[in-house]
């Protein structure tokens, strides 16, 4: 295998609420023999100020963003709501002759959610993890789906390692999370959480999955004050946890 020089984007949410999942990633990555870099100076992808309207805001990050993952093979990232924006919004935050909006596109080239980069970068679906016994069902996020083509590479992964895949009515439809939408319209964001239960709940799936920490929390919330005791976990956190498993000496 060529060596490549990768670059994690941990994103805010990753940082600040679902470490074990940034952990994860970096750990499924270098068990897969990939060197991980993680340039410290990443802040917040942007998202919050382009949905703001504050694109002038969102183009000086994006801006930053630009130098920080210059020289870098690939960018990946455990979310696909990060990387749309890098790969579908940043390019049309500068004049499309410019230079920034061709670094922008060199970016968005280089970027990929960490399933999607497994699949289709390194050219691998059984990752060595043992997840054979586990029943989930996957949540496919709105951004890693319409805008990332997020959808058959995380399957792939689970099935390869043995879990037992059930497809919940509505899984790819919107949790209601949307960022700012969750903030601005709360009633609305958590009455299409709720809509998902049922279809979830009838899985009978001990684990939720989903490539997005949005998601997962919002999804998790809801699911916690429905009494329901399915296990909500990232997609990596899943893989590395069966990849454990599968390293463990077998009990005679």
């Amino acid at each position: 295998m060529v060596a490549l020089k990768i670059a994690l984007f941990a994103t805010c949410l990753g940082d600040q609420l679902f470490p074990d999942a940034v952990v994860a990633t970096v750990r499924l990555l270098r068990s897969l023999g990939v060197d991980v870099d993680f340039p410290e100076r990443q802040t917040c992808c942007a998202q919050p100020a382009f949905n703001a309207g504050h694109h002038d805001d969102a183009r000086a990050i994006a801006r930053h963003h630009l130098r920080v993952f210059e020289g870098y093979d690939h960018v990946v990232l455990p979310s696909g709501s990060c990387g749309a924006m890098l790969r579908s919004h940043y390019p049309h935050l500068f004049d499309a002759d410019s230079a920034d909006a061709s670094a922008a596109h060199d970016l968005a080239a280089r970027t990929y959610e960490l399933t999607t980069f497994v699949t289709d970068v390194l050219g691998v679906e059984d990752v060595g993890a043992d997840l054979r016994g586990v029943v989930v069902t996957y949540h496919d996020s709105c951004h890693a789906l319409r805008f990332m083509g997020v959808a058959e590479a995380p399957r792939r992964l689970l099935r390869a390692a043995g879990a037992e895949l059930v497809e919940a009515e509505g899984h790819d439809v919107c949790c209601g999370f949307g960022g700012l939408f969750a903030v601005k319209m709360p009633e609305i964001s958590a009455a299409m959480a709720r809509s998902k239960h049922a279809g979830i709940a009838a899985t009978a799936a001990r684990v939720l999955t989903s490539t997005d920490a949005g998601c997962l929390m919002q999804l998790a919330g809801t699911l916690r004050r429905a009494g329901d005791p399915i296990r909500v976990t990232h997609v990596a956190e899943l893989l590395w946890e069966g990849v454990m498993r599968a390293s463990r000496p077998a009990v005679v």
